[in-house]
C-alpha cells in the first residue's frame, strides 16, 4: 500500500461541502458521550486529576512519553500478527482492558496505561487503513501520533483545536519532537482516565467506560485527520484550507446552539 490511495475522480465543489459536513458531524459525535460519562463520574477533568496523588500528577508528562514510544513499537507489531477488527470488537476489548486495570485501583491502572495507549494508537492505524493510508509509512506513523494532539474524549471542544490536523514537523527526528509536544496534552487525558480508575472494583466499571470512549473517541479523530488529508489530496485542495472549512462549520454550530 502507498503512503496513499489516491484516485482520478474530480471533486465538485459540491461534493467538497459534503465531505466537510460529513467530517464535521463525526467530529461533533466523538466527544459527546465522553462529556456526559465525565459528568456522570463527578464533575469537571480538573477535579478528576485533583483525586490523583501528588507524585503521580508530576509524572503524567513522562510516564506518558514513555508509553506513547512503547506504544508506536508495540501498536505496529500487533497489526503484523493480528488483522485488524471491527470498531465494535475493538471497544470491546479495550474496554476489558480498562475494566482488567481499574479492578485493581491506581496501581493497576498505572501498569495498564501503556497498554492501553498501544491499542488506541492501534485503533488510529487502523482508521488510516481505512482511509487508504499506509500506517508503516513515515508520514502516516507521523500523523497518527498527531491525532493524540486531540482534545480527548472528556473535554468539550468546539473545534478550536483542530489545529492537530495540520501542524507538521519534519522528519525524523521530527517525531521525537512531537512526542514531546503531545505528551503534556495526552497526559492530562490518562490522568482523568487514571483517576477514575483509582477506587479498586468500582474503578473496573469506571476503567471499562474509559476506555471503550477513548477508543471510539481517538477512531473517529483519526477518521477525521486521515479524511481530510485524503480529501485535500483527491479534491487537490490545501488541506489548512479545508482545516479552516472544517472549524468554521464547528464554531457555526456551537453559536447556533
Amino acid at each position: 500500500m502507498a503512503d496513499v490511495l489516491t484516485n482520478t475522480r474530480v471533486y465538485t465543489p459540491q461534493e467538497i461541502e459534503a465531505e466537510l459536513d460529513a467530517l464535521a458531524q463525526r467530529y461533533r459525535a466523538a466527544g459527546g458521550f465522553g462529556v456526559d460519562l465525565l459528568n456522570r463520574l463527578g464533575g469537571s477533568g480538573e477535579s478528576l486529576l485533583e483525586r490523583l496523588p501528588a507524585p503521580v500528577r508530576a509524572g503524567l508528562t513522562g510516564a506518558t512519553e514513555t508509553a506513547l514510544r512503547i506504544a508506536m513499537k508495540g501498536a505496529s507489531h500487533s497489526r503484523r500478527v493480528v488483522p485488524d477488527q471491527k470498531p465494535g470488537v475493538d471497544r470491546m476489548v479495550s474496554a476489558a482492558m480498562g475494566a482488567a486495570g481499574g479492578a485493581a485501583g491506581l496501581p493497576g491502572a498505572l501498569v495498564e496505561l501503556p497498554a492501553t495507549t498501544a491499542f488506541l494508537l492501534r485503533t488510529i492505524q487502523s482508521a488510516a487503513a481505512a482511509e487508504g493510508f499506509d500506517p508503516d509509512a513515515d508520514s502516516v506513523t507521523f500523523d497518527c501520533i498527531q491525532v493524540f494532539s486531540a482534545a480527548g474524549p472528556l473535554a468539550d471542544d468546539d473545534g478550536a483545536d483542530l489545529g492537530f490536523v495540520s501542524v507538521r514537523l519534519g522528519l525524523p527526528g521530527g517525531l521525537h519532537k512531537l512526542i514531546a509536544q503531545v505528551a503534556p496534552k495526552l497526559g492530562t487525558v490518562l490522568g482523568q482516565k487514571l483517576a477514575a480508575q483509582a477506587v479498586p472494583v468500582a474503578g473496573a466499571v469506571a476503567g471499562a467506560a474509559v476506555n471503550y470512549v477513548f477508543s471510539g473517541y481517538y477512531r473517529e479523530m483519526a477518521h477525521v485527520h486521515f479524511g481530510l488529508r485524503r480529501l485535500a489530496v483527491d479534491a487537490d485542495v490545501p488541506q489548512e484550507e479545508l482545516t479552516a472549512r472544517l472549524r468554521q462549520r464547528l464554531q457555526r454550530a456551537d453559536a447556533a446552539r
